[in-house]
């Protein structure tokens, strides 16, 4: 019997899995992460590293890709709360440009796997947020690469978010609901929108 349940979404190539939790008064485990079990929801990727980020609340990350060598991306969050999104960047997908976006937090231990050809980001819901990621290749300098996190061709309904697009990715002017202000780092408040970005051939 498995340890863990991969759903897939309704845009192909993105896939919620939730380990099996075991547990009594001392703690708990569960598997993070099972080869056996991704091997039969059609998924054989290997990866080759893992990482680990902490941000604040309001910090939005992204959408960030590699155009000549992207990543699949295994991610979850160990603390706290986040809103995952990808974005399909697959040139001739019938689901280009669609995004899909998933609540990941310390204790749904929820886990979401972005396939090579998307952009990928989050926004930090709670306090504090620790991040984890495996990936299917290493990170290359100057590959890097984003999409603009409020486009409206994209839509993507970020949670507790308020404000006004005025034409750029700026954070200017942008809040969470209880005040908390959108915290962007410079390079991702100046992303081109969907028609102006990269497309992969996958």
């Amino acid at each position: 019997m498995g340890q863990i349940k991969v759903t897939k979404c309704p845009i192909e190539g993105l896939y919620v899995i939730e380990p099996t939790v075991h547990g009594d008064d001392r703690g708990y485990f569960m598997e993070t992460y099972n080869q056996n079990d991704m091997h039969e929801a059609g998924l054989d990727m290997v990866f080759v590293q893992d990482n680990q980020s902490m941000s604040t609340k309001g910090v939005l990350r992204g959408l960030h890709f590699q155009k000549e060598y992207p990543q699949g991306k295994l991610v979850r969050v160990i603390r706290g709360s986040v809103f995952d999104v990808a974005v399909d960047l697959r040139q001739g997908s019938k689901t280009y440009g669609q995004w899909y976006g998933v609540e990941l937090t310390a204790e749904n231990k929820k886990q979401f796997y972005i396939s090579e050809g998307f952009a990928h980001g989050f926004l930090v819901l709670s306090d504090v947020a620790e991040f984890c990621y495996k990936v299917t290749d290493f990170w290359h300098q100057g590959d890097e690469s984003g999409l603009a996190w409020n486009d409206p061709e994209i839509n993507i309904q970020w949670p507790h978010l308020t404000g006004e697009y005025k034409g750029t990715a700026s954070a200017e002017g942008y809040a969470l609901d209880d005040g908390t202000p959108l915290n962007l780092s410079d390079k991702d408040q100046k992303w081109a929108g969907l028609k102006d970005t990269f497309k992969f051939n996958i």
